[in-house]
Parts: C-alpha cells; sequence; structure tokens
C-alpha cells in the first residue's frame, strides 16, 4: 500500500509540475505580449534585460553568462550598439577590451515595458478574480517563492 501511495503522489507532483510549467509559460507569453522590445531577438532582449539589473559588462561576459559563444554575442551586441540600444567604453584597466552598458533611450524602454506588464497582470488580477481569490493566488506565490528559494 505504501508504494501506491508513493506512486500516487510522485504522479500527482509530476501532474502539478507539468501544469505549472504550462501556465507559467503562458502567463510569460501574455506578459511579453504587453510590451514589446521590437525586432530584438531573444538574446539582445537578455542582453540589455541583464545590463539592466547586474550593470555594465564586456561581451565576453555576457557572453558566458548567457551561455553562447563570444562570437556569437559579438553578432547581438553589434546590432544592439548599431540600434542604439548599447554603448560601449574602453576598459580602464585592459584597453582592449569594451565594456558596454545601456543608453538612456534603451533603459527608458525597458522601465516602459516593465510598467505595461505590471499594469497589464493588475488589471487583470483585478477583473478576473474575486477578493478570496486574491487571496489564494497570494497564498500560491507565497508557496512558489519557497520553491525557487529553497
Amino acid at each position: 500500500m505504501a508504494d501506491q501511495s508513493a506512486t500516487s503522489k510522485l504522479d500527482s507532483a509530476d501532474e502539478l509540475a507539468s501544469a505549472l510549467r504550462s501556465v507559467v509559460s503562458r502567463l510569460k507569453r501574455n506578459m511579453r505580449a504587453q510590451s514589446t522590445y521590437g525586432d530584438l531577438t531573444g538574446t539582445q532582449t537578455a542582453v540589455l534585460l541583464r545590463l539592466e539589473r547586474e550593470g555594465p559588462a564586456s561581451v565576453s561576459e555576457l557572453a558566458q553568462a548567457e551561455g553562447i559563444r563570444t562570437q556569437s554575442m559579438g553578432t547581438a551586441v553589434a546590432a544592439l550598439m548599431a540600434g542604439g540600444h548599447v554603448v560601449g567604453k574602453p576598459d580602464p584597466e585592459d584597453g582592449r577590451r569594451t565594456i558596454l552598458s545601456l543608453t538612456k533611450t534603451s533603459l527608458s524602454m525597458i522601465r516602459k515595458g516593465r510598467s505595461a506588464r505590471q499594469d497589464w497582470l493588475s488589471r487583470t488580477i483585478r477583473a478576473r478574480l474575486s477578493a478570496t481569490e486574491q487571496a489564494q493566488v497570494a497564498a500560491a506565490v507565497a508557496l512558489l517563492v519557497r520553491l525557487v528559494d529553497e
């Protein structure tokens, strides 16, 4: 009987994991649709968000952080520079390296996008969920935080 109970829990956890993965993916797609970064690729968007979150970095540091080849990152960065999203300055410690940072325009675009996603999610929660359901979502969020922080 214990084996059957363990199997039921595993199946239940597997089903829950699958359902959670699916709904998080759909939520991400819906939020992404609320603000676009123009014609930027996924890698270019990731670079902008990383520079915003972690500050200036070199092409090789960005490539390592994103898990791609330096040459591929160089191509992505070149397009970002051409589009006025990032600027480069020589590294004061090693003049051969360039340290990249966001332009004011790019930083503004990121903040507007984040605000648009936040506004959409807040409006959707208020419009579609009762106060009781909102409390349930708050409890679920606390559990999800525990899931990823432990």
